[in-house]
């Protein structure tokens, strides 16, 4: 994918503005940790983040999954400065995107499924084609969305599972809609869990 729609994908993730730390405190009253700076990728800057990229970032650092299990649905967002943002999935760069709003992508990598082999070789998402709200199960969201580096393997996944075939563009604006959906069926789940845990300790 070029920088320049790169860039428009990071425009499009903070089209509702963010304050700097700054500018929170001024509308606060109160001293901030110089929110959303915290929210920068921690990892050092790795200009090749997508080789090894497993065994280098084991874990999402937003919802703490394992990206090895998850291998098949796992991204990658490397930043112009080449600070890596390692993620499960496309629920998480959506996330990630949205608030490192100082930072423009260099790249992003997703999964590639079309590839039969564990782990999924990962694909930049430019040359990917997404298979959207399929019978497929999604990883962090209701609403399954499937990478796939060929046309003719996500067609033909189409095919068997259903589902909409997207670009990436398409695709992160689906999981921006979704995302409100996908927070609040996880506190459910979450709460149910409690709940259910309460009841054999009772």
């Amino acid at each position: 994918m070029k920088r320049r729609e790169l860039l428009k994908l990071s425009l499009l993730a903070g089209a509702g503005g963010a304050l700097s730390g700054t500018e929170a405190a001024e509308c606060t009253g109160k001293p901030t940790d110089g929110t959303p700076a915290q929210f920068l990728p921690k990892k050092p800057p790795d200009p090749a983040p997508q080789e090894n990229d497993i065994e280098k970032y084991p874990k999402c650092p937003y919802c703490g999954m394992d990206r090895r299990y998850n291998h098949s649905s796992r991204m990658l967002i490397q930043f112009s400065n080449d600070l890596p943002d390692p993620l499960c999935s496309i629920h998480c760069a959506a996330i990630s995107l949205a608030i490192n709003l100082g930072l423009d992508p260099k790249a992003i990598y997703v999964g590639d499924n079309a590839v039969d082999s564990a782990p999924r070789p990962l694909v930049e998402v430019g040359k990917a084609t997404f298979l959207v709200g399929s019978e497929l199960p999604g990883v962090m969201t209701w609403n399954s969305k499937v990478a796939y580096g060929t046309p003719e393997a996500a067609a033909a996944a189409q095919q068997r599972h259903g589902g909409t075939l997207m670009d990436f563009r398409q695709a992160i604006k689906v999981s921006f809609t979704d995302l409100a959906d996908d927070v609040e069926r996880m506190r459910s789940a979450r709460e149910e869990r409690r709940q259910r845990a309460a009841r054999k300790q009772g």
